[in-house]
C-alpha cells in the first residue's frame, strides 16, 4: 500500500576501502550530474542514497542544486532547518532512511522563497555544505549537482579534484543523449573519472496491465556506454508510484519492490566500479 514504509534491520555493514576524499570523514564521494534538466536526476541520486544505505553504508547526500533544493522533501524532512552543533559545524538533517541530507531548502525561510544569488554566492554555499557539515565517517557522499555543464558543476568539481567520480543520468530520447555526451565531455575536461551512467525513464510500465511501452525510445543510453567506453549502471523506468511516492516525502525505494530492483542493480554496479 502506498505510504506504508516498513523499516528492517539493516544487514551487516560492509567494508569500503577509503578513497581520496576522507579530508571531509567521508570514505567515497559521488557526484550524479545530467547534461540538462527535466531528467530525473535528483530523484535517482536520492533513490540511490537511500538503496546504498539500505545495504548498510552510512550515507550523506549533498544537495548542491541551490536554485531547486528539492531532495529533503523527497526524503520527508522538507520542514527541517540547518544548525549548527557544539563542536561549530553544520548538522545535517537525519532521515528514517538512514541518509544524512544537507540542502539550501534548510537555510530558506518559506518553501517558496527564490534564490537569488550569483556565482560566487553560489560556490561559497555549496563549499559551505561541504567542508563545513558534519558528515560524521560516512562511507559514501552522494552530490547531487545542478543540472548542466555551467558554472556551478565546474566550480564542485574545482573544489572536490579527488571525488571518486560522476555517475550521469540520461533519459533515452536523441535529444537528451546529445546533451548526456556534452556532460561525459565536460567529465573528462575536468578529468574527472565517470562511474557509470544511468538510463532514467527507461520504458513505461502500465500500472494496471503491467505492459511496458517505450515512451521515449529505449538503448541509446548503452550505445553511448560503448561508443564512450564508459560503465553501464543500469535502468530506471517510468512508474506513477516513483512520482506519487516523492511528492509524499517517500522514496520510492523504500515503498515499492519492483523499483527497489532496479536500484539495486543500479547500486551493486556503482559499488563494483568503487571497489576496482
Amino acid at each position: 500500500m502506498a505510504g506504508t514504509i516498513k523499516i528492517n534491520d539493516p544487514p551487516p555493514r560492509p567494508s569500503l576501502t577509503p578513497g581520496k576524499s576522507v579530508k571531509y570523514n567521508v570514505k567515497h564521494t559521488i557526484m550524479v550530474m545530467s547534461g540538462k534538466g527535466g531528467v530525473g536526476k535528483s530523484t535517482v541520486a536520492t533513490n540511490l542514497a537511500v538503496t546504498l544505505a539500505q545495504k548498510a553504508f552510512k550515507v550523506g547526500l549533498l544537495d548542491a542544486d541551490i536554485n531547486g533544493p528539492d531532495d529533503p522533501k523527497m526524503l520527508g524532512v522538507e520542514e527541517a532547518k540547518a544548525f549548527g552543533n557544539e563542536e561549530g559545524k553544520i548538522e545535517p538533517a537525519k532521515t528514517k532512511y538512514n541518509v544524512d541530507v544537507i540542502s539550501m531548502e534548510m537555510a530558506l525561510p518559506t518553501h517558496d522563497t527564490p534564490v537569488v544569488w550569483r556565482g560566487a554566492i553560489r560556490h561559497k554555499a555549496v563549499q559551505q555544505f561541504l567542508e563545513d557539515t558534519s558528515w560524521t565517517d560516512k562511507d559514501l557522499l552522494v552530490i547531487d549537482l545542478p543540472p548542466g555543464t555551467g558554472d556551478e558543476p565546474l566550480s564542485i568539481c574545482q573544489l572536490i579534484p579527488d571525488a571518486d567520480g560522476i555517475v550521469i543520468v540520461i533519459t533515452p530520447q536523441e535529444v537528451a543523449l546529445l546533451d548526456a555526451k556534452k556532460a561525459i565531455n565536460f567529465a573528462r575536461k575536468v578529468n574527472m573519472p565517470i562511474l557509470g551512467i544511468i538510463e532514467n525513464m527507461s520504458g513505461f510500465v502500465c500500472p494496471h496491465c503491467g505492459q511496458e511501452t517505450d515512451i521515449f525510445k529505449k538503448g541509446g543510453t548503452e550505445q553511448i556506454a560503448k561508443e564512450y567506453n564508459i560503465p553501464y549502471l543500469g535502468n530506471i523506468p517510468i512508474m506513477p508510484e516513483i512520482v506519487q511516492d516523492s511528492d509524499s516525502g517517500i522514496p520510492a525505494v523504500a515503498n515499492n519492490d519492483y523499483i527497489k530492483k532496479f536500484f539495486d542493480v543500479v547500486a551493486d554496479n556503482l559499488i563494483k566500479n568503487l571497489k576496482k
